[in-house]
């Protein structure tokens, strides 16, 4: 193949879009590579100005120097002649189509080949947004489904409008008629505490019903930290493989859970299977276990095991295996934001997914004591009550004249039935603003919803 056996119309007309593209991309992997465009000419034995014709879209190119170039370059020929890829050529079509009403200039939908071929790393970038934005919508999709066909929710509904209506009327008789019996004022307000007491219990139902649907994970899309949660759900929080072989065992554990397609999911859950991996070590199993029950499960007399990290002691006890001796254990994690990095939930009390939760929590107002422990009881409107352990702690180590990076932790267990009475220092909470009937609490940020 030679210049001279080009047609003359041909030596200096542009070529087709895909010869072009051709050349493009073999410009592209040269330079990736560091090759001089000399050096490429010399191995597949054309002059430099030649190939320099071909990488410009001056040039066709096929047959036999399109195998030796890409021999040159370490590729296969079809990367340098094939257009885009099928899923990424649909992907930035899609994205094209569905925005196209909203953009200021009309896109190129025939030039996506030459997008993909020129700029392959920004197209990655958009197809993978693309296919976020698909996620996203059908999960929205899903929700709004869920609560417009929820047959849980509309009874709900139904039946705390019809106690707040209730509320309401009999609230307004006791306003509007002073000088009402006495006999008759007692009734009213006993209707008052019997519907708030079924609204209070119906708006819980309500709040559980919904935590358990996060749980099913039933066709709705999830974040990478839901799948996560998801799996340590349902490994109970402990995975014997990684007890016993350790950072070794980590691949087979998240090769066998659901939801690992994702790659953002299975990076974080390798990092927080590695963490686990590294408390597992500092306190194995064995000696932790026998030293826990031991003591009765309390964390105050097991802190000389942790020379110093009473954080490391409150995760070892929610990651203790099953043991009907054992007390339920609930665990709660946030950074410095108060934003949950993990959490490990306990029957009765809501640990939100989403939204703030309540701020009298000790995992946050420990965040003002670094490095100070503290322990008290915590009761929830329904009258449960839990003992609670926390510390904030820094996170990993911190450098010279460098503030540390702090993480709160939380350790949550109910009361015994040796401690049913609350003790006078028990400290009234909820589980956030929105859904607390605690009006008077000074932490409020919103008006109660039952207000």
């Amino acid at each position: 193949m030679s210049h001279a056996d080009l047609p003359p119309n041909t030596k200096n007309a542009a070529l087709p879009s895909s010869s072009a593209l051709t050349g493009s991309r073999i410009r592209q992997r040269r330079s990736a590579l560091g090759m001089r465009q000399a050096d490429l000419a010399k191995a597949v034995e054309i002059s430099p100005s030649y190939l320099n014709l071909i990488e410009h879209g001056r040039r066709r190119i096929g047959g036999k120097l399109l195998v030796d170039i890409a021999r040159a370059l370490s590729v296969e020929p079809t990367a340098l002649s094939s257009g885009a890829d099928a899923t990424v050529f649909d992907a930035l079509h899609k994205a094209a189509t569905d925005l196209r009403p909203n953009l200021l200039a009309e896109p190129e939908l025939d030039r996506i080949d030459e997008l993909s071929g020129r700029f392959p790393g920004w197209s990655g970038v958009l197809t993978q947004q693309q296919k976020r934005i698909t996620a996203l919508e059908a999960m929205i999709d899903s929700l709004q489904d869920r609560l417009a066909n929820d047959p849980v929710l509309a009874e709900a509904m139904h039946e705390i409008l019809s106690s707040v209506a209730a509320i309401r009327s009999t609230a307004d008789i006791l306003v509007r008629e002073p000088d009402l019996e006495t006999q008759w004022r007692a009734r009213f307000h006993r209707n008052l505490n019997e519907e708030a007491e079924r609204l209070s219990l119906r708006a819980t139902q309500m709040l559980s019903h919904f935590e358990q649907q996060g749980d099913t994970n039933d066709g709705a899309s999830s974040t990478a930290q839901e799948t996560v949660e998801a799996m340590f759900d349902a490994a109970g929080h402990h995975f014997a493989a990684i007890e016993a072989h350790g950072v070794d065992a980590i691949d087979a554990v998240i090769a066998r859970a659901a939801g690992m397609e994702d790659r953002t999911a299975r990076d974080l859950a390798r990092a927080m299977l590695q963490a686990y991996a590294q408390d597992a070590v500092r306190l194995p199993l064995a000696q932790f276990q026998s030293a826990a029950k031991s003591v009765g499960y309390n964390p105050s007399q097991l802190l000389h095991l942790g020379q110093g990290d009473v954080a490391l002691i409150l995760r070892r006890l929610a990651t203790l295996p099953p043991d009907p001796d054992m007390p339920e254990f609930g665990l709660a994690i946030c950074d410095a934001s108060g934003a949950l990095m993990f959490r490990k939930r306990i029957t009765g009390f809501s640990i939100p997914r989403f939204g703030a939760s309540c701020p009298l929590w000790p995992l946050y107002t420990a965040l003002s004591r670094p490095m100070m422990p503290t322990d008290g009881v915590l009761e929830l409107p329904n009258g449960l009550a839990y003992h609670a352990w926390a510390v904030a702690q820094p996170r990993g180590g911190a450098g010279f004249a460098a503030a540390p990076i702090l993480n709160a932790t939380m350790l949550l267990r109910p009361l015994q039935d040796a401690e049913n009475a609350l003790p006078q220092t028990a400290l009234p909470i909820g589980s956030g603003c929105h859904v607390c009937p605690r009006d008077a609490c000074a932490a409020r940020r919103v008006p109660s919803v039952l207000a």
